[in-house]
């Protein structure tokens, strides 16, 4: 166990953001979800932009590496796109 004031009070900063991370990074997960089940191309579209939104906050907080980012808004606005010519 720590013994340093510092040190203790790291543990905790580093606990509470690990919650946050783990929150967000799992709602953006479900979003992702709920986009790739969408059928209707209109719904889909506007959802869009809020599910690029989250993932592009995750990889700044380097929650998500920003290769992984870029890959699943490639594959997201793919899906959309696709569902738009269908």
């Amino acid at each position: 166990m720590a013994h340093h004031k510092s040190a203790l009070k790291r543990i905790r900063q580093n606990k509470k953001r690990r919650l946050h991370n783990r929150f967000y990074h799992k709602m953006t997960r479900t979003y992702i979800k709920k986009l790739r089940a969408t059928t209707d191309a209109a719904l889909a579209e506007k959802h869009l932009p809020r599910v690029i939104s989250m993932i592009d906050k995750l990889a700044k907080r380097n929650i998500i590496h920003k290769n992984k980012a870029a890959n699943l808004k490639s594959k997201l606005m793919k899906h959309v796109h696709s569902l738009k010519a269908s």
